[in-house]
């Protein structure tokens, strides 16, 4: 695949969650979920999710924009109320796309 053939450049939001994160995360749910599919029906977020361990391990979200990915991050309740120790924007070049 050449460089004008691969797709734009997706951005990467990784949490890194707080240690009480399963305790007080029901709490949020309803909230975070809403926001869930606010970013899916906007096209804004195409995959999101824990890692297998979320307290140790975290979670992950896949983003169309970082303009979207710093959005996201501003108004999750999960990070406004303290369930994120700590999160990273990445940018992430995806080189093999589903056919």
């Amino acid at each position: 695949m050449s460089e004008d053939e691969r797709p734009a450049p997706k951005t990467v939001v990784l949490y890194h969650s707080a240690p009480d994160v399963l305790e007080r995360a029901p709490g949020y749910m309803a909230a975070h979920g809403a926001l869930i599919d606010e970013f899916h029906a906007a096209g804004d977020l195409l995959l999101i999710g824990t890692f297998g361990d979320p307290v140790g391990e975290g979670a992950m979200c896949v983003f169309r924009t970082r303009e979207a990915a710093e959005t996201w991050v501003r108004k999750d309740p999960f990070v406004t109320a303290g369930l994120v120790a700590r999160d990273e924007i990445r940018t992430w070049h995806e080189i093999l796309t589903p056919t």
